[in-house]
């Protein structure tokens, strides 16, 4: 479970610095396109890591019942998500755009619990109040006059909305390998929108603007989503979207201190809230009897007491590895998350 908290908080330390940084390094573009290059970033760079960590081509280890999760989740978390993202980015500040993204926990949780039946305790609760008072707070009308654009904001709760969508599918095939889950989305999310944006007349950026986004593209998109991927497996979508609503906080430095932005009394006051949600995450503890039922999946593992299985290969019990094993029913009481082998109902 540390190690699964460590991947969140490094997924949202790489997404949270990438939100500024592609509003600084995608001046002058279309939102689209942008949204394109920096997903095609993130596709590229992954499936060059993944074809040399394998030495070449290999299949995806995904069954037929999983692409429907994979593709819709790259339709939301993909295509829809980053060009709302890149829509709103034009439409606000770099620093208000980064704490609204917080909203994506709070979604991701929502969807969570009422659609996966992910469970939920009192401090998580609070703690997704504190998350939306803080949002409401940044998005506050300035002296309550009619002038205040909210179609910057609202397209960025947008975003978060399809993010909360792709985080909730892409948790049903988390199992499987993340690098090919977040290169295949970086590969057709990006060929899809930068031909959008080609065909509607954007201009494609000049080869000293075009590296820079599409390194910033597979940093914090692609390096990010595996993590994100990884932590998913360990925590489930709703607790991994908690830590993962650190991100903002980066970005927002990074908006005030290298972009000069200036903020407004509502700025700190909003950041406020969301720390308070996320330390109630942060600090919860979830520990009661639960039944496992049997069950077959492929991932990387150890031989602890969720799995004892017998191999008919030689193996070492200390060094992780991956295949196809079996889980027997059974019943234990210990402090868990709600990740690939505790999704039972409460």
């Amino acid at each position: 479970m540390n190690l699964s908290i460590v991947y969140a908080l490094a997924a949202a330390a790489l997404f949270g610095a990438s939100t500024p940084l592609a509003k600084s390094l995608g001046l002058g573009l279309s939102p689209i396109l942008l949204a394109g290059l920096l997903y095609l970033g993130s596709g590229i760079g992954l499936s060059a890591v993944r074809l040399i960590r394998d030495r070449g081509w290999k299949p995806t280890g995904l069954t037929a019942p999983e692409w429907p999760w994979l593709l819709g989740a790259i339709a939301f978390g993909g295509i829809l998500g980053p060009v709302a993202l890149m829509f709103g980015l034009t439409r606000t500040t770099g620093s208000t755009a980064s704490l609204m993204l917080n909203l994506e926990s709070v979604l991701t949780a929502v969807i969570a619990w009422l659609v996966f039946r992910e469970n939920a305790d009192r401090r998580i609760v609070l703690g997704m109040l504190a998350i939306v008072l803080g949002g409401v707070v940044l998005s506050w009308p300035e002296g309550g006059g009619p002038s205040h654009d909210w179609t910057g904001p609202l397209a960025v709760a947008v975003a978060c909305l399809c993010w909360g969508i792709d985080n909730n599918l892409t948790r049903k095939v988390s199992a499987s390998d993340a690098l090919f889950i977040a290169g295949a989305k970086g590969l057709m999310a990006g060929l899809v929108n930068c031909s959008l944006a080609l065909y509607l007349g954007a201009q494609l950026p000049s080869a000293a603007q075009l590296g820079p986004i599409l390194l910033v593209g597979f940093l914090g998109y692609g390096i990010s989503l595996v993590l994100f991927v990884l932590a998913l497996r360990g925590l489930g979508s709703a607790r991994t979207g908690a830590y993962f609503s650190t991100a903002p906080f980066l970005g927002a430095a990074i908006a005030l201190l290298a972009l000069g932005e200036s903020v407004s009394a509502a700025f700190w006051i909003a950041s406020a809230l969301m720390a308070v949600g996320v330390w109630l995450h942060l600090t919860e503890r979830h520990a009661h009897e639960h039944q496992h039922e049997a069950t077959e999946h492929g991932h990387w593992h150890v031989h602890d007491e969720h799995h004892q299985h017998e191999h008919g290969f030689e193996w070492d019990a200390k060094v992780p590895h991956s295949h196809v094993h079996m889980h027997g029913a059974m019943k234990h009481s210990h402090a868990h998350f709600p990740d690939v082998h505790h999704r039972h109902r409460h």
